[in-house]
């Protein structure tokens, strides 16, 4: 397998960066021809490394690649899920290189979507080529990767819903995750669920001098921002009427594994340029980013923005806020109890519209399953230690979909790293870790297959 790897390496690389180099950037309008050309580009790789069909499947949304290779009736199906679409690269000025031209310097793959997800995915594809060409599959195999994930995956659903039947598999295999360090092997046992809303308040029906009506009517930024103030107590606590109810509590053996895994907190404090760490009292910092939910303002604006000075009172006053869920809530009704209860909040002085964006659930992947058992015995082939099980922060909305609607559970095998800059300037991923999950997943097949 090495050997493999080792000759071919040059052309993964470059079949890679004709990947990387369309930028796929979905929450984009502009770039929808982008997402085509990258589907198509998927089903081009995706036959040339060996399944026996691919298509380009059109959604409400963005396109979805499905390729399949089928071996024997009788032998298990694993379904491959990744996504092509990736986050935008503002701000610009803060990249060191071109983000949607791919380089290889430091021992490390700089660009758009070098991690999340296109190398990660792309992993999925030259290890599948090499169990091809080596005649050494050992069950079927069904891709999936679509256009949507960085903006919720909403045509997923429904594609998923409509196609049943042909997504049929034992397992999905996902790597979108990431690792613990490069020589702390770990896999993503449980994600957080999400919820997004777009947050409107308003004042005065237009925007006033702030000498002539300031102390007289009330500012719609400053009300904006005493209300999300709110939001927490002085403990960390998010003051929602109910939104702890079906909060999952692990027990306090669960809580000791994770312990486990290490964590440097000064060292994580120094590579974030913090002096300290703020969250929900009671909770270690990855219990509070793996095992309990948070809520926060991912964007905050109004009034005047621009180049110098403007004594101005605005009309209106906006922010985007999402909430990462654990298990057990239900991100819906999450969604309902935020907007009703933030309307509510509202004094008489101004109104306040909640329009709720997308979301989704938590996950959780059992340790006895039979596939991360295979996933485990795999990674401590590779690495020559055995992998931590560890809840993550992130959510991947969908995956909890792909439960509720065709039934079949999720590893999340990633070899991503924290130092990897996804969804931020500079994005990277080591070539180290896109070689060793290539190295890697063959050896789950195997054992999922045993």
């Amino acid at each position: 397998m090495k050997q493999y790897i080792e000759q071919n390496q040059d052309r993964f690389l470059e079949e890679l960066f004709s990947l990387i180099r369309i930028p796929s950037i979905s929450s984009e309008q502009e770039h929808k021809p982008d997402m085509v050309r990258c589907a198509e580009r998927w089903k081009e790789l995706l036959l040339e490394a060996g399944v026996d069909r691919a298509e380009v499947m059109p959604t409400e949304g963005n396109p979805v690649v499905y390729a399949e290779k089928t071996i024997a009736a009788d032998k298990p199906t694993v379904l491959v899920y990744g996504h092509y679409d990736v986050m935008p690269v503002e701000p610009l000025a803060l990249w060191r290189t071109q983000p949607f031209e791919p380089v290889v310097k430091d021992g490390r793959i700089w660009a758009r979507g070098a991690d999340d997800d296109k190398g990660q995915s792309f992993m999925h594809a030259k290890a599948f080529e090499y169990m091809v060409r080596t005649a050494t599959l050992p069950c079927n195999v069904k891709f999936m990767l679509e256009g949507e994930e960085e903006i919720g995956s909403g045509s997923l659903y429904g594609f998923c819903e409509k196609n049943k039947e042909m997504l049929k598999a034992d397992i999905i295999l996902v790597s979108d995750t990431s690792m613990i360090a490069p020589d702390v092997p770990s896999i993503t046992s449980g994600l957080r669920g999400l919820c997004y809303w777009d947050v409107e308040v308003t004042g005065p029906n237009h925007d006033l001098h702030s000498g002539l009506f300031g102390g007289a009517v009330a500012n719609p930024i400053n009300v904006l921002c005493r209300m999300i103030a709110d939001l927490h107590d002085a403990n960390g606590h998010i003051t929602i009427p109910g939104f702890y109810d079906d909060v999952l509590v692990l027990s306090s053996e669960e809580r000791a594994l994770m312990a486990q895994a290490p964590f440097d907190e000064a060292a994580y404090k120094q590579e974030l340029g913090l002096r300290a760490l703020k969250g929900e009292e009671g909770f270690s910092t990855k219990e509070r980013t793996g095992i309990r939910p948070c809520l926060d303002v991912c964007g905050i604006w109004g009034g005047h923005t621009g180049e110098g000075s403007k004594t101005v009172l605005p009309s209106k006053a906006y922010a985007k806020i999402s909430t990462r869920l654990v298990a057990n809530q239900d991100f819906e009704k999450i969604s309902k109890q935020f907007k009703n209860y933030f309307e509510a909040a509202a004094p008489e002085y101004v109104t306040v519209k909640v329009t709720p964006s997308h979301g989704g659930a938590a996950y959780v992947a059992p340790l006895e399953l039979k596939a991360y058992k295979a996933a485990e015995r795999a990674m401590q082939d590779t690495y020559r230690r055995r992998p931590i099980p560890t809840r993550s922060g992130g959510s991947i909305p969908i995956i909890a979909g792909f439960e509720k609607i065709l039934g079949i559970k999720s590893i999340l095998m990633g070899f991503g790293l924290a130092t990897d800059d996804i969804h931020a300037p500079n994005e990277n991923y080591p070539l180290e870790q896109f070689l060793r999950g290539i190295e890697t997943i063959p050896l789950f097949y195997k054992y999922f297959a045993e």
